[in-house]
C-alpha cells in the first residue's frame, strides 16, 4: 500500500485510528513514527507491532517490520504524513474554514484574541487555538497546553469547530509548531507576523534560525493567500522576500497599508485612528501601549484579508476589554495598581514597563524571573530593562523546572550595573515575592508581576503546583491591604 491509498482507507468507512504514541495502539491501527524533540517515534516501532499496528508510517523502518505482516509506508516526512492522514480521518475540516494564522516572538495570543473578537463582531463563529485557550466554539473552552497543538489536536478541534458552526480558526503559530511541521495539511487564507526578539536559543541555537522557523508560515503562503507584515519589525523585509503570498504592510506613524495614528493614550486605555485604503476607523480599546496598537493592526490585517470591512473590524477591536494575564489589572480598590503580564522576553518586559513608565505617577515596581531549562541568554538582558526601566525590582522564581531556582537567579543577576542596589531585592519565593511587591507599594505606584501571566501553575522539578500570580496578589491586597 503507498501513503495515497492510506489516505484514501482513513477517509473510508473501513477508517483505522491513528496513533503517534507507541502505547495507545491496539489491533488494526496505524502507527505514525514521528521524530520529537524528547523522543523518535522510530525507536517505538517494534512496541507498535507488538501492540497489534495493521500499518506502519515512517521515514526509517526497522528491522522487524521485514518480519512482520504489518504494511510499511516509507514517507519523506512522518510528522506531514500524520498531519494528512489526521485531516483526511476527520474529512478534512481545514478545507472547510477560512484560517488565519500568527507568529511572533511576542502579541501572538494578543493577536489572536483580537481577531476573534472581529470575527464575533461581525455575528461569526471563530475557533481559537493558542497559548491561553482551546476553544471549539462549543461555549465551553479548554485551557491550553501548547501554544500550537500536535496534528492530531488540531484536526481533532477543527472538526468540533465546524459542528459547532464556526466557519473560521484562528491559531497562534509557534516557532517550534513551525519547524516541527505541526500545520502541515493546513492551507492559511492570511497569516501575519508581529516581531521578532531574543528568545528560544536554547532550542533554535541562532537567531537566524529563529527567523527561519517564522518564515516558514509565510514561505508555504500561496499566491492567492495575504502576508501581514509589520513595517516596523526589521526582520519583516527578509520574510517578505519568501513568500508569494500578497503582502499587506502594517505600522504606527508610517507608510504602510495599515497605519495607525494614536490620539491618546492613558491608564483608562488607548484611542487611535486606523487608515486603510483610503478608508478610517476609530479604535478605543483598553489595551495599553504602542505594542498592543502594532497588534491591533496584525489583527485588522489578518481581518480584512478574510474579507470584513473597517468598520467591523474596529468595532471588534473596540470591544475586547481584557486578555489573560496580558497587562490586566487585579480587581481592588486602593490607591496604587497591580497588573499581571505575561512578559518573559527582554523585549516584551521592555515594552511593557516603557508603557507603564509615562503612565505612572508613583513608584514603577516590578517582580520578574526567568523560566529554567530555556534560552539562557535573556536573562541578564531582562535585568538590564528592569533595571533601567523600574524603580524597585524584585527578583523571583518563575518556572524554574529541572534547573536550581538560585542558579537561575544567579545568572539574572549577573544583567544587573549595581546588583547591590537598595532598589533590587532577592526572594526566591514567588509568593513571597509578589507579598513584598505589594507590601511596598504606596499611593500612585504601579506593581507589574511579569513572566507568568494567565498560568495557573509553577512548575518545580517536573511538577506542576497550583500557582496562579493574580490569585496571589489578590488574596494579600484581600487580607493584609485592608
Amino acid at each position: 500500500m503507498n501513503f495515497n491509498e492510506l489516505l484514501n482507507l482513513v477517509s473510508s468507512d473501513n477508517a483505522r485510528n491513528i496513533c503517534v504514541d507507541s502505547r495507545t495502539v491496539a489491533d488494526g491501527d496505524i502507527f505514525v513514527a514521528v521524530k520529537g524533540t524528547a523522543s523518535d517515534g522510530h525507536d517505538f516501532i517494534d512496541q507498535a507491532l507488538d501492540n497489534g499496528a495493521e500499518y506502519i508510517v515512517c521515514q526509517s523502518p526497522s528491522d522487524r517490520c521485514a518480519q512482520n505482516d504489518a504494511d510499511v509506508i516509507v514517507v519523506d516526512d512522518s510528522i506531514e504524513a500524520a498531519a494528512l492522514l489526521a485531516q483526511s480521518l476527520r474529512g478534512n475540516p481545514a478545507c472547510r474554514l477560512t484560517n488565519l494564522a500568527v507568529t511572533g516572538t511576542n502579541g501572538k495570543t494578543t493577536v489572536a484574541y483580537l481577531v476573534r473578537s472581529c470575527i464575533q463582531q461581525a455575528g461569526q463563529k471563530c475557533g481559537l487555538l493558542g497559548t491561553v485557550i482551546y476553544d471549539t466554539c462549543s461555549g465551553n473552552s479548554a485551557e491550553a497546553i501548547l501554544t500550537t497543538p500536535d496534528c492530531m489536536t488540531i484536526a481533532a478541534g477543527q472538526e468540533q469547530m465546524l459542528n459547532n458552526g464556526a466557519k473560521y480558526m484562528v491559531i497562534e503559530a509557534s516557532s517550534h509548531a513551525l519547524s516541527q511541521n505541526r500545520l502541515a495539511g493546513i492551507n492559511f487564507k492570511a497569516a501575519a507576523f508581529t516581531n521578532l526578539a531574543g528568545d528560544h536559543l536554547d532550542y533554535h541555537k541562532t537567531e537566524e534560525d529563529y527567523l527561519a522557523a517564522k518564515t516558514i508560515l509565510f514561505s508555504a503562503l500561496s499566491h492567492d493567500a495575504v502576508a501581514v507584515l509589520n513595517k516596523q519589525s526589521p526582520h519583516a523585509e527578509s520574510i517578505a522576500k519568501q513568500t508569494e503570498a500578497t503582502i499587506l504592510w502594517y505600522s504606527i506613524d508610517a507608510p504602510a497599508d495599515i497605519i495607525a495614528h494614536i490620539e491618546s493614550m492613558n491608564t483608562g486605555g488607548t484611542l487611535f485612528n486606523m487608515e486603510y485604503a483610503g478608508q478610517s476607523a476609530i479604535v478605543t480599546t483598553p489595551l495599553l501601549g504602542l505594542y498592543n496598537v502594532s497588534n491591533c493592526l496584525a489583527a485588522a490585517g489578518l481581518c480584512l484579508a478574510a474579507g470584513f470591512d473597517l468598520e467591523t473590524i474596529a468595532a471588534g477591536l473596540s470591544a475586547l476589554k481584557t486578555i489573560p494575564g496580558r497587562l490586566e489589572k487585579i480587581d481592588y480598590d486602593c490607591d496604587f495598581s497591580v497588573l499581571v503580564d505575561y512578559a518573559h522576553t527582554d523585549d516584551a518586559l521592555k515594552n511593557v514597563l516603557s508603557t507603564l513608565k509615562p503612565l505612572c505617577k508613583g513608584k514603577l515596581i516590578v517582580v520578574f524571573g526567568c523560566g529554567g531549562d530555556r534560552d539562557k541568554t535573556k536573562r541578564p538582558r531582562m535585568a538590564q530593562v528592569a533595571e533601567q526601566l523600574a524603580d524597585f525590582i524584585i527578583v523571583t522564581s518563575d518556572n524554574p523546572r529541572t534547573e536550581n531556582p538560585d542558579e537561575i537567579i544567579k545568572d539574572i543577576i549577573t544583567g544587573f550595573e549595581n546588583p547591590d542596589s537598595r532598589t533590587i531585592l532577592i526572594e526566591p519565593d514567588r509568593k513571597k515575592a509578589i507579598a513584598s511587591a505589594i507590601r511596598t507599594a504606596g499611593k500612585n505606584d504601579i506593581v507589574l508581576i511579569a513572566g507568568k501571566g494567565h498560568e495557573t501553575y509553577q512548575i518545580i522539578g517536573k511538577q506542576k503546583f497550583d500557582f496562579s500570580d493574580k490569585q496571589i496578589a489578590m488574596e494579600y491586597l484581600t487580607t493584609n491591604r485592608k
